[in-house]
């Protein structure tokens, strides 16, 4: 179940999107909010899925340990299918 509580008031959505099932296609994923101010763990996260700074755009595989890393950090990214 999605978190739709922020516990502090500028951070973060005030709602998130409803989880979608890993699929076999590509995902584009982009950097919306920098990672200043925010812990170590979702910095190191967002650099394991390959953002390496604020606006940068990778297309990955999609798949669950994918889904997981991305459910962390969606307030800062946003996903998208690929398109082809």
């Amino acid at each position: 179940m999605p978190r739709t509580h922020v516990f502090h008031p500028t951070r973060g959505p005030k709602y998130t999107a409803k989880d979608e099932p890993a699929t076999t296609g590509e995902l584009r994923i982009e950097q919306v909010k920098s990672e200043i101010g925010h812990p170590q763990r979702l910095r190191l996260t967002l650099k394991s899925i390959g953002l390496r700074h604020h606006q940068a755009v990778i297309i990955k595989q999609d798949s669950p340990s994918l889904r997981g890393q991305l459910r962390q950090v969606r307030h800062l990214v946003k996903v998208t299918p690929a398109e082809e």
